[in-house]
């Protein structure tokens, strides 16, 4: 399978995903990146936030349109998702890999539990 083809599937994986379950595409595009892309660990959590973003506004147009969710639920959400996201940024190249990859890890495992409970 050709890097473009692997590509391809990985971003579809993420994609439907994010679609069918409003979030959480990075939990199959991170290994994939790793993986058959063979980047480093810091450079795949880049990439994956940059390919999210663009499903998420996908995404989001078509819960908007379908949907639609009262905005006076949205907002809070949507502050403090950018409180969190520049806190986040501001603070990723000081974390070491390791422990981005456990708190990743924590992060899907306690998803996992919360969905099956």
């Amino acid at each position: 399978m050709t890097d473009r083809n692997k590509n391809r599937i990985a971003g579809s994986a993420g994609g439907l995903v994010n679609g069918l379950f409003g979030g959480g595409g990075g939990m199959v595009l991170l290994p994939l990146l790793t993986k058959w892309s063979g980047l480093e660990a810091r450079n795949a959590f880049a990439t994956c936030v940059a390919v999210i973003f663009p499903m998420c506004i996908v995404s989001t147009a078509v819960y908007l349109f379908q949907v639609r969710p009262a905005l006076s639920l949205v907002l809070p959400y949507l502050a403090g998702g950018v409180v969190g996201g520049i806190a986040g940024g501001m603070t990723f190249e000081k974390v070491p890999v390791r422990l981005l990859k456990l708190i990743f890890g924590a992060f899907l495992l306690y998803g996992g539990v919360r969905y099956l409970l």
